[in-house]
């Protein structure tokens, strides 16, 4: 096994879209969505086995969830655990990470991916793992996976490519956030955009360096503490230091804007796993009626493609439902159309400003 790969698990969002399944305290990434006894997080390591060694994987989250993944991740040791003080978006969380592994391996690769997506085909996803590290050995550049589209989702960002270089990678031509509906159904049909996973492979050194030149207010704040990665005083630096970062993306602060970006274009089976739709799609359904029912019994009479989960030791019944959420645990009850799915993060600030944060 190769000691200069490493790999870079983000694992400090809530996943409010997942409420109240999803809370503060226990996000989405530490759930058990179908039944397999592993939690997207652990699923995400798992599937890195064989070709990242386990002391080259870092975890990056928050204090709260240290112990969390500690109990979910026996295997790693509390310095493969970096913690963050404020929540800064991707940009200054891949930042610290890729200064903190280039003190410990200045010839490090490294590989980012988030907690929670879902992923079909194993076997194939470390194929392409393998090519992606291959070709940052050879090529000084940032590399992005792309996912072939099945549908136009508007939820996902897309990545159009330009020119081709072989063997599925291409130049990035442009990044598009969120698109609506219309707009959508023109990036499938052209064959020219692909699904932006939100994973990325480059050298330590080529991400600092690139940084610097388009994310100098960030790199700025890290380039202080040069001599204090990989030692004892590194945290204590992080927490001072790391909420003067600005909020933003990786996406935003250094793709769309350096020169040196590819994307290699992959098809196993992804799913970003954002919300409860993607749980439904991705779920066995209970018969020809379309429900998935997660944790309950239900007797369901003339309800059609819903998805109803419940935690604690419930019958559900339910009547004349067609294409909705259902969401219950002890202290709160989700009840919206299949179709409003983007609108949950909105009806959770709204508990937020009602409530506060015991219901989070």
């Amino acid at each position: 096994m190769n000691n200069n790969r490493y790999c870079v698990i983000m694992c400090g969002g809530v996943g409010s879209r997942f409420w109240p399944y999803s809370r503060s305290r226990m996000p989405k990434q530490f759930i058990d969505f179908f039944g397999t006894g592993r939690s997207l997080l652990q699923m995400a390591v798992d599937r890195v086995n064989g070709i990242i060694p386990n002391e080259n994987i870092i975890i990056i989250t928050n204090e709260l969830y240290a112990p969390i993944i500690a109990e979910q991740l026996p295997q790693l040791q509390s310095k493969q655990i970096l913690m963050e003080p404020a929540r800064r978006n991707t940009a200054p969380c891949i930042a610290w990470a890729a200064y903190h592994i280039h003190a410990i391996n200045p010839d490090a690769r490294i590989m980012v991916a988030p907690s929670d997506p879902l992923i079909l085909r194993n076997d194939e996803f470390q194929r392409c793992v393998l090519k992606a590290f291959d070709f940052i050995d050879a090529h000084d550049a940032l590399l992005t996976m792309g996912i072939k589209p099945s549908r136009p989702e508007t939820g996902y960002g897309y990545i159009q490519i330009g020119e081709q270089m072989g063997d599925g990678f291409s130049a990035v031509k442009t990044f598009t956030e969120k698109p609506n509906e219309e707009l959508a159904q023109v990036f499938l049909e052209s064959g020219e955009f692909f699904w932006n996973s939100g994973m990325f492979f480059w050298r330590a050194g080529t991400i600092i360096e690139t940084m610097r030149q388009q994310a100098n207010d960030i790199t700025s704040i890290f380039d202080q503490g040069l001599d204090v990665y990989g030692t004892d005083k590194e945290q204590a630096f992080i927490e001072a230091n790391f909420p003067s970062c600005r909020n933003v993306s990786i996406d935003f602060a250094v793709m769309e804007q350096a020169s040196n970006v590819f994307v290699e274009c992959v098809d196993f089976g992804w799913s970003d796993l954002g919300t409860w739709g993607a749980v439904y799609d991705n779920s066995p359904k209970v018969n020809e009626d379309g429900n998935v029912t997660q944790g309950c019994n239900a007797v369901l009479y003339n309800c059609h493609n819903n998805m109803i989960a419940v935690k604690g030791d419930k019958v559900i019944v339910a009547s004349g439902l067609d294409d909705y959420i259902i969401a219950d645990v002890e202290d709160a009850l989700l009840i919206v159309p299949r179709a409003e799915e983007q609108k949950i993060r909105n009806y959770v600030n709204e508990v937020r400003t009602q409530f506060g944060e015991e219901y989070l």
